[in-house]
């Protein structure tokens, strides 16, 4: 083979590697990471994989339950984990060990949320949509002392209307869930009367009442595993009579309804991420950095609050964070992880209203930036409170949470002894409640009377905050390294995350159109030219061998 062959052997090699392996200018590279655990926050989690592929993030989850996750973690077959509540020591129902198995670890407040009692029942072939219980039914139906939906209980706590005389189905979880040991543990300390007996029959007579992850059959229960499939199974032909605990989000994307739960103040409230958030402000989140479980969550404030927005069974969900190189861990999955949790802190909360979450406050986003700065690899940022674009941020008073301030009142229908209201809920409410959230400095209308527009501008709605709340430019989104702008006129795509993921999405779809062509145009020009100096080649080759000359 003559050099003319050799050249064009090997530029033809490159132009085909070329074509074959395009990467665009600037491009990042991330390691695939894997999570598992929870199914309460599992609609949240997959939608923020879903963002995050759009820029090259890979990442997946499961949603097996707290209890199936925590032990992934231990075990080293994931890299995070994300419960409802923390490593145990000791599982109190299985005995098993629960821990991390000195696999290094923290705790970081993901989303939160509001653990919903999804139910259906008929009348005349059309659901009730407007269900109110108060926590003591609630106890008696899961520990089946209220078997019919005809019980003169029920029929109390929706003031005197009457359901149509029909079983009662509890639909439980099977698995080991953190929903459950939130239910149950909120069972314990409010209703303890009703709840302790059957948990020394069901559960374990030789411990202590409390919280277990492990929901026992009982009488007409059905055990369903995951909150998809008990969902699935609430809303399924066969689900009359059925009533489930599923974090809020299920019931919305069904479209189904979700009872009202009465709180401390005698009002009957929806789980929305308005009634969330003024829950959470009663919550008391560990401080001491040196304890195993710094920033988690102590509830008993909020079943007790006094605000009449409260609802009662609200809570934060939990992912942990590997901060070691353990084996599982290395720089590369923990940059890629870094990253993922730079997004859903800021950028990700805000779908979490219009999903069926509520979002983070933002001391606990700044907690989560400092939680993140312990995974190897992960890059370190500082919290931008503006570029955050956090729906709970309110720039004129920067310590408070703003959906808690702008949460509507409930109707004076809702009150116990009046009422029922007959709005929707779950998945065909209003997030307002059928009421303006917007009243003069935050304060908002009463008694279904819309309150004066905020200066400003504000119009919450679902949990979105409109980018003119922000009151100014600036910031870079902690994962693109983008620029953040924000659109005073609330019109284009800057300044809300689908803009931003929308942007970056663009960015390198045209950075890859580019590099595509300019590798066509370099095929082209092969396929042109290399073919003319391979013939060249062979021709030389010819002649000099006809005529004896050697080369």
């Amino acid at each position: 083979m003559n050099r003319f062959t050799r050249l064009a052997a090997v530029v033809v090699l490159l132009g085909v590697t070329a074509v074959v392996s395009p990467v665009p200018a600037g491009a990042q590279s991330y390691y695939p990471i894997r999570g598992s655990g929870s199914s309460w926050s599992e609609n949240a989690i997959k939608q923020w994989i879903s963002d995050a592929s759009t820029f090259g993030l890979p990442a997946s989850y499961s949603g097996t339950g707290s209890s199936a996750g925590r032990l992934d973690f231990a075990q080293k077959m994931n890299d995070f984990a994300v419960s409802e509540i923390p490593f145990q020591g000791t599982d109190p129902t299985t005995g098993n060990a629960d821990n991390s198995n000195g696999r290094p670890f923290a705790y970081m407040p993901i989303v939160a949320g509001g653990t919903a009692f999804m139910y259906k029942i008929s009348i005349n072939g059309a659901l009730v949509r407007d269900l109110r219980l108060s926590g003591e039914t609630i106890a008696k139906i899961f520990t089946g002392a209220i078997t019919d939906w005809s019980d003169a209980q029920i029929t109390s706590d929706n003031n005197g209307r009457a359901l149509p005389k029909k079983r009662i189905v509890p639909v439980v979880r099977s698995d080991g869930s953190g929903t459950t040991a939130q239910f149950t543990l909120w069972m314990s300390k409010q209703h303890s009367a009703q709840y302790c007996p059957f948990f020394a029959q069901n559960v374990d007579a030789g411990k202590p009442c409390g919280l277990t992850s492990y929901y026992p059959t009982f009488g007409n229960a059905v055990a369903q595993s995951g909150s998809s499939q008990m969902a699935g199974y609430i809303t399924a032909e066969y689900g009359e009579g059925a009533i489930g605990y599923v974090e809020y989000s299920y019931a919305r994307a069904a479209n189904y309804p979700v009872a009202k739960v009465r709180n401390a103040a005698d009002y009957f409230v929806e789980p929305t991420d308005y009634n969330v958030a003024v829950a959470l402000q009663s919550a008391r989140i560990e401080q001491d950095k040196t304890k195993d479980t710094y920033l988690t969550q102590i509830l008993d404030g909020v079943y007790s609050s006094s605000d009449q927005r409260t609802y009662p069974l609200s809570s934060y969900s939990y992912m942990i964070l590997p901060t070691s190189e353990d084996g599982k861990t290395t720089q590369q999955s923990g940059r890629t992880l870094g990253a993922f949790a730079h997004y859903f802190l800021c950028q990700g909360q805000q779908k979490m209203g219009p999903l069926g979450y509520s979002p983070l406050p933002l001391n606990l986003v700044q907690a989560g930036f400092d939680q993140v700065a312990k995974v190897p690899g992960a890059e370190q940022q500082a919290l931008n409170p503006v570029g955050c674009l956090n729906p709970t941020f309110d720039p004129a008073d920067p310590g408070s949470n703003l959906l808690a301030k702008t949460a509507p009142m409930p109707k004076d229908c809702d009150k116990v002894g009046a009422g029922p209201c007959g709005a929707e809920t779950g998945g065909g409410s209003d997030p307002t409640g059928g009421q303006n959230p917007d009243g003069q400095n935050g304060q908002s209308g009463q008694n279904g009377q819309p309150g004066q527009s905020d200066q400003g501008g504000s119009n919450q709605t679902g949990g979105d905050t409109p980018v003119d709340q922000l009151g100014q430019d600036g910031g870079v989104d902690p994962l693109t390294g983008l620029p953040v702008t924000n659109n005073r006129n609330g019109t284009g795509n800057t300044g809300t995350a689908t803009g931003r993921v929308t942007e970056l999405a663009s960015g390198r779809s045209e950075g890859m159109t580019t590099s595509l062509g300019a590798l066509v145009a370099l095929e082209v020009l092969l396929v042109l030219v290399v073919p003319v100096f391979v013939a060249r080649a062979v021709r030389r080759r010819r002649d000099d061998q006809g005529s004896g000359v050697r080369r």
